[in-house]
């Protein structure tokens, strides 16, 4: 038996993993306990995403409603499967700025602590197996900021002579730079994640996504950006668009894209990486051009209201640079852009936003 351990199964990654390496011949042990829900409401629920793993993926996937945080039943798990365990994938978090703010020991004992009972978990009882972390790109706080921005019509962009024009790299510090609490206690994960690999010589990857999207993200106001805008724009439910004149600008990269960057480290993991993982130059937009694109997909005017107030620690421009994990791992090549996955996510929810409506 091969197993793959992905904590956060029933979201938008966790999902997207789950089918992936069920389909690769492996038996997934997926960990989640609906954590979603408590944060963002009923509507941010996984649990029908849970139901649709558990009846396609059958007898290849065991479902397990465990906390990250209680180390004890992690222990046990990791225990039961042992040496057949070949990978971890940790997808599980509190991921929303606003919501850590709020409470902070809960944000960073799920994000940091879990981080940690995995890790342990791992190097107990799996040493050998690849750990890959979804890291985040608010690990750089506000140093984005810092860049040399123009003001575009419908967008911010970096001064064509910076050398971050191609995409961000992992060569920006993390210091000295206002990350938001939620940023905060995935620094303490990350710098986890990288230190057990050198120290223990484990392998492990950092991922540090921007907008990761797709079909099966339960999108909410606070987390999920282009899959909520989609839900709005096809219900007429009110947006709202936190400052920088809604120019900001990010990078999105689809969850096949992204499972398929862990697929080829996987294949040929290193010990202690870290990379940034966007959509890059070839998948980003501002929040102005993704409204369009929703209006036009959905043939909706989009009802959205302006604050001038940013959210702490936001981005104004960020897009990835790639290159490093291209150099490392060159048979991986991105395929949806922004437009592509907006038409993904609508065709997908259509009918069941209509429903919840209704």
């Amino acid at each position: 038996m091969t197993v793959a351990i992905i904590t956060g199964s029933a979201g938008l990654i966790g999902s997207e993993a789950s089918k992936f390496f069920a389909g690769q011949g492996m038996d997934v042990v997926g960990i989640d306990n609906d954590m979603r829900r408590v944060f963002f409401g009923d509507d941010a629920s996984t649990t029908w995403n849970r139901q649709r793993l558990e009846k396609e993926l059958g007898g290849k996937y065991t479902h397990c409603e465990i906390d990250i945080r209680d180390q004890e039943a992690i222990s046990q798990l990791f225990q039961k499967y042992g040496k057949d365990i070949s990978l971890i994938i940790h997808t599980a978090a509190q991921p929303s700025h606003d919501w850590a703010a709020r409470d902070p020991q809960m944000d960073f004992s799920v994000n940091a602590n879990g981080t940690l009972n995995l890790l342990e978990a791992t190097r107990q009882h799996a040493i050998e197996a690849p750990f890959i972390f979804t890291s985040t790109n608010k690990v750089y706080g506000d140093t984005p900021n810092r860049l040399p921005l123009i003001e575009k019509e419908t967008r911010w962009e970096i001064d064509p002579n910076h050398t971050y024009v191609g995409g961000i790299r992992e060569d920006m510090s993390i210091d000295q730079t206002t990350h938001s609490l939620f940023g905060a206690s995935k620094v303490a994960a990350d710098v986890l994640v990288q230190e057990y690999g050198r120290y223990f010589d484990m392998k492990t990857a950092c991922f540090r996504g921007g907008c990761l999207t797709g079909p099966n993200h339960s999108g909410t106001q606070l987390h999920g950006f282009l899959a909520y805008l989609m839900k709005c724009a096809a219900t007429g439910k009110s947006y709202t668009v936190f400052g920088y004149k809604g120019k900001q600008v990010r990078d999105n990269i689809h969850s096949a894209d992204l499972i398929n960057i862990f697929y080829e480290f996987y294949k040929a993991p290193r010990v202690a990486e870290v990379y940034n993982a966007g959509g890059g130059r070839h998948s980003n937009c501002s929040m102005l051009e993704a409204i369009q694109m929703c209006e036009e997909i959905t043939g909706n005017k989009m009802n959205y209201t302006y604050s001038e107030t940013n959210r702490v620690g936001d981005h104004i421009w960020w897009i990835s640079d790639n290159g490093r994990f291209q150099e490392h791992y060159p048979n991986w090549k991105m395929k949806y852009n922004v437009r592509q996955i907006l038409e993904e996510i609508y065709g997908f929810n259509k009918e069941r936003w209509a429903k919840e409506a209704a």
